[in-house]
Formats: C-alpha cells, sequence, structure tokens
C-alpha cells in the first residue's frame, strides 16, 4: 500500500507556471509507475503524464501537454515526483491528482494501470 499526497496547485495567469509535487509514503518509487491525471468540472478523469520512476526519459505525456508539462522524480528523495508546467492555459483548468501503480510497460496514460490515488490539488488558471 503506497499513500501520495499532492501540493503547489493554486490560481496562476495564463502562461504562467506551477509545479506539482507527489510526496509518496514509501522511501522509493522505484518499484512503480507514477503519473499525474487531472479532472476538470464536467470531464472525466484524464492522464496527463506517467513515467517509470526508475528509468530515466521514460515519460509519456498527452498531446494537449507535450512541450508544456513535464514529469520527473527528485533524485535525492526517491519518495518525491514532480510535475512542471509551463505556458499554461485555461484550459489546463483542473483537480490534478497523483497515482502510483506496479511497475509495467509499455507505459500508457490508462487510470485502471494505478492502484494509489491522491486526493489531488486544485489548479485554475485565469485567462
Amino acid at each position: 500500500q503506497v499513500q501520495v499526497v499532492e501540493s503547489g496547485g493554486g490560481l496562476v495567469q495564463a502562461g504562467g507556471s506551477l509545479r506539482l509535487s507527489c510526496q509518496a509514503s514509501t522511501y522509493t518509487l522505484s518499484r512503480y509507475v507514477v503519473g499525474w491525471f487531472r479532472q476538470a468540472p464536467g470531464k472525466e478523469r484524464e492522464g496527463v503524464a506517467v513515467m517509470q520512476a526508475a528509468v530515466a526519459g521514460s515519460a509519456t505525456y498527452a498531446d494537449s501537454v507535450k512541450g508544456r508539462f513535464t514529469i520527473s522524480k527528485d533524485d535525492d528523495n526517491w519518495s518525491t515526483l514532480y510535475l512542471q508546467m509551463t505556458s499554461l492555459k485555461p484550459e489546463d483548468t483542473a483537480m490534478y491528482y497523483c497515482a502510483a501503480g506496479p511497475n509495467r510497460w509499455p507505459l500508457s496514460l490508462h487510470q485502471a494501470d494505478f492502484a494509489f490515488w491522491g486526493q489531488g490539488t486544485q489548479v485554475t488558471v485565469s485567462s
């Protein structure tokens, strides 16, 4: 069982940046696939970015965020995951969730691959 807690959400203007953090209860995320998902009001939850925590450069992204968002882990603290968001748009407004699941390949943005979820952190992008 892994518990994850998100932080770093907030209100930002369009074009701005935010970095979300996810702190896991395990001492290392190296045995897991980890990812970020989001759910906007009235919409279904969707995958944003996922990676194998132990494999550098393994990330895959939703088309809507490619080139703007970067998922990474803290190299000094393998229980911490980040989502760096740049060039934010109003359509990025959503509740953002961190998730972890058993290692698998290939990576996918399917929610069913993730067993452990946080409570979410709200990101609001104003126009």
